[in-house]
């Protein structure tokens, strides 16, 4: 006897019926390139069943190292539609990492332009899963890599015959490795289709939505603003490279609804004039990857009306929002849960701690991740148990909430300066550092001391054509600090070294200064 399937909303077949009955409206910009939905679910068909006709099998790893581009969308959900998994990875790294990387996951076959394809050669004989013949190259030629074209030619645009479970591995993405190496954060097709939902829910995407993208795709962070505009039948419109003057240029030309930007982008759209462009069809500013200075953050709604929307999360699963229209009260805030998820504040004992008390953040929700892949150990570090029986990620961020639930993020917990016995949060030093005249970008790291330990020192970035007069900014900045808070020096640079999504690798800037201590 017959019975009906235990049917779910899956984003693979969403993307089916977007080619169908959105079949003439765009679906991806990027530079000259535009997609129509029909022409979009017509390529990813071909990516899947060219997949499927060289036996990839549910659940196979399928490595993707790309840039920006249409076609990158196109193969990594091509690949999702075969019912493998996508393993995006990371233009910053090196071609060792690279194989590192590929090994890690078990990669079968790969999908790469040129550049990476350069990179990665000189460790091709360490590539221990990767078969010689399931390598594709997209956007040029390389020897011993398949033409891309030459691999979908001539296969069917017709939806492959795969049954999609909210279980199965939907993607891996490593993690950035601001703190250590980079983890294979693996997320199931519910995940990800709780990340559409509950993001278009927040945001307010439509079908007739267009979302520009300023960071690249393989980062996790650029899917809050990709994966709901394009699971909602909207427009996804993708900066190749980010450029300041280029994105008010883009926003007025195509209409943009809805932007995610990263605090330095941010700050270097502060530095140019948007007055000549027309930004009126902007909803929703989305930031995240780390929070804005206050004084950046209130510089940005003055500018660009109160459309700000900031976002506190971690890859592993959890998030929370502050939109416009929160009490003023709030400003301070990373906001609320957003739709679905949970949050605790716990101790070091894993006690939960009352409102104002700061600990460390821990989330819960169906956007979480299955595991870290290959690392079951590292998995099981993370989670909490509440009263139910319901397995919290521990976060290693700290924070606190107020009366309300409202979350104030105070800093990571391994980035926390431990000076004299004092606990010091580079945070509040760096939003005291910002709201210096002279400072563009401020970054606060710990390094050695022989009477405390360790002891704050600040880097910056200095606006242009200003002159560092460090005997007048030191002593400014600690009369704003506390006693065990006082920075011991400040140094300038030019740069800071960041994750895709713009975040400061405060462990590469740390390195030299512990290099030749017993730390």
């Amino acid at each position: 006897m017959l019975s009906l399937d235990h049917s779910e909303i899956t984003i693979p077949e969403i993307f089916s019926s977007h080619g169908k009955f959105r079949k003439n409206q765009e679906a991806v910009v990027c530079g000259s390139v535009r997609r129509t939905w029909g022409e979009f679910n017509d390529n990813m068909n071909r990516v899947a069943n060219a997949l499927l006709a060289s036996g990839a099998s549910r659940g196979d790893r399928v490595v993707v190292m790309m840039g920006n581009s249409v076609e990158i969308l196109e193969v990594m959900f091509g690949i999702v539609k075969a019912g493998c998994c996508v393993v995006p990875l990371s233009g910053l790294l090196t071609g060792q990492q690279l194989a590192s990387l590929i090994n890690d996951c078990g990669a079968k076959q790969a999908f790469a332009t040129v550049d990476f394809i350069d990179r990665l050669r000189p460790f091709q004989d360490e590539l221990l899963h990767l078969h010689e013949n399931q390598r594709y190259v997209v956007h040029g030629q390389s020897q011993g890599w398949t033409d891309y074209q030459a691999l979908t030619e001539g296969h069917a645009t017709t939806t492959p015959h795969v049954v999609y479970r909210s279980e199965d591995a939907f993607n891996i993405i490593y993690s950035s490795g601001t703190t250590g190496l980079p983890k294979g954060i693996m997320q199931s097709h519910r995940a990800r289709v709780h990340w559409a939902i509950s993001n278009s829910i927040e945001m307010r995407f439509s079908d007739r939505s267009r979302a520009l993208t300023t960071t690249s795709l393989y980062s996790n962070g650029t899917w809050l603003m990709m994966l709901p505009v394009l699971f909602s039948g909207g427009t996804c419109v993708v900066m190749p490279a980010f450029d300041p003057a280029e994105f008010s240029k883009l926003v007025e030309a195509e209409k943009i609804t809805h932007t995610f930007m990263v605090p330095a982008q941010y700050i270097a759209l502060l530095q140019t004039d948007t007055t000549p462009y027309d930004l009126s069809k902007l909803e929703v500013l989305l930031c995240a990857g780390s929070p804005l200075r206050r004084e950046t953050k209130r510089q940005v709604i003055e500018r660009l009306g109160d459309k700000l929307i900031e976002l506190y999360g971690f890859s592993e699963g959890f998030a929370t929002m502050l939109k416009p229209g929160a009490p003023a009260s709030k400003f301070d805030t990373v906001g609320i849960p957003v739709l679905g998820f949970e949050v605790r504040i716990l101790d070091e004992a894993g006690k939960v701690l009352t409102p104002g008390e700061i600990g460390e953040i821990a989330g819960y929700g169906p956007g979480m991740m299955s595991a870290y892949h290959g690392r079951p150990h590292e998995t099981s570090e993370l989670i909490w148990q509440d009263e139910r029986g319901r397995t919290f990620i521990r976060s290693g961020d700290i924070g606190c909430q107020d009366e309300d639930g409202y979350l104030k993020l105070v800093d990571r917990k391994k980035d926390m300066i431990i000076s004299g016995g004092f606990n010091v949060f580079p945070a509040d030093l760096e939003e005291i550092l910002g709201q210096h005249p002279d400072v563009l970008d401020a970054t606060v790291i710990g390094v050695p001391h022989e009477r405390w330990g360790e002891t704050p020192l600040a880097l910056v970035i200095l606006r242009p054509g200003v002159v560092f007069d460090p005997t007048s900014m030191l002593p400014w900045c600690n009369q704003r600090l506390a006693k065990h808070q006082r920075l011991s020096n400040i140094e300038t640079r030019t740069d800071f070294p960041r994750n895709a999504l713009g975040k400061v690798l405060k462990r590469v800037l740390r390195e030299p200064y512990w290099a030749n201590t017993k730390n």
